[in-house]
């Protein structure tokens, strides 16, 4: 089913990026629980799984909340992030701080007329001691499984954000909207969306005050998702270019023998772990070294063609250039 949101002058205008560390620690939830759709997030799925064997974590709230045959989440759960890049902690603030009205009246329509399981009926009654019994599980679950991770997460993330900034420059908010996903398609004024979620066909989407947030996230590719309604921005969440890149490991020694022979070993190494794009301090904790000697290594990279290189708000971003990764690829082969 095609739903169409209208977007006028003033939402087109008030439209903007952020990243979710929240967004993507409950869409990791449902790739635990179906990992039949997780290829692309398959090696965190299987990192996630021997970490859960190893010591379980219990989320008996979040879970039947979240990993349910229901269409759409309770939007109090899913706060539209309130800037460019908010950590896990503001973003709970903001889900621990849900208007009660607010709650009652989105688990009225999720679970509508006649019985009720005890932990909607619990929330029902209780909502902010409810709701900070949630965000503690959110937390954890961040902690342990996401956290981790959320270095290389995040440069995938802001990469994504600076390249659907050149798009809309380059070819406004036609190009943009089209690039996001092949279901949406944004013309006269109206983003139209082909239905990749049943509870988007009734009733359609209700938009938020101020526009869109559009959010790039790993863990929900292949699909997207928009916020039904909110009292926040409305928020759509889109599969980040180059998710995949965040869980490839480097090469091994033996593989990197060849480029390691020709560039040096800390340069061949800082070359393979940008096939995902990483900042200075990223790779300097990362390789546990100073940031200035990455600078250098990453200068000499740059001038070679090795590495391309990108501002996205007040950091830049370093990623292995298609020479790079071209480099690379075929030593990995001859190996």
């Amino acid at each position: 089913m095609l739903v169409a949101l209208e977007l006028d002058v003033a939402d087109l205008a008030a439209t903007r990026f952020a990243v979710s560390p929240l967004a993507e620690t409950q869409r990791a939830i449902p790739v635990l629980a179906k990992p039949g759709r997780a290829s692309v997030n398959m090696p965190w799925l299987r990192w996630a799984l021997a970490e859960l064997d190893r010591r379980p974590l219990r989320m008996p709230l979040v879970w039947p909340l979240l990993v349910t045959e229901r269409p759409y989440w309770p939007e109090f759960l899913c706060p539209a992030p309130a800037d460019r890049s908010p950590t896990i902690e503001e973003e709970l603030d903001r889900v621990r701080a849900a208007p009660a009205a607010a709650v009652r009246a989105s688990l009225r329509r999720i679970f509508g007329p006649g019985s009720w399981p005890d932990y909607a009926t619990d929330l029902l009654s209780r909502p902010h001691e409810v709701l900070a019994q949630i965000a503690a599980e959110f937390a954890e679950f961040h902690e342990r499984l996401i956290a981790p991770h959320w270095s290389r997460m995040r440069s995938v993330l802001d990469a994504d954000i600076a390249y659907r900034g050149a798009m809309l420059a380059a070819g406004g908010a036609r190009s943009l909207f089209r690039g996001l996903h092949p279901d949406l398609s944004w013309s006269a004024g109206a983003l139209t969306m082909r239905d990749a979620e049943a509870g988007l066909s009734d009733g359609g989407v209700e938009l938020g005050p101020d526009g869109l947030v559009l959010v790039p996230s790993v863990f929900i590719w292949p699909q997207w998702s928009v916020g039904k309604a909110t009292s926040t921005q409305t928020t759509l969440l889109y599969p980040a270019r180059g998710a995949a890149t965040v869980w490839e490991s480097e090469l091994g020694l033996a593989d990197l023998g060849a480029v390691e022979a020709l560039l040096g070993a800390p340069r061949a190494r800082l070359l393979g772990a940008l096939r995902s794009p990483a900042t200075t301090s990223a790779l300097a904790l990362r390789f546990g070294i100073t940031a200035s000697a990455v600078s250098q290594h990453l200068a000499v990279l740059y001038r070679g063609g090795l590495v391309d290189r990108q501002r996205s708000g007040r950091a830049v971003l370093y990623q292995a250039s298609e020479l790079g990764l071209g480099l690379l690829d075929r030593t990995a082969g001859r190996s």
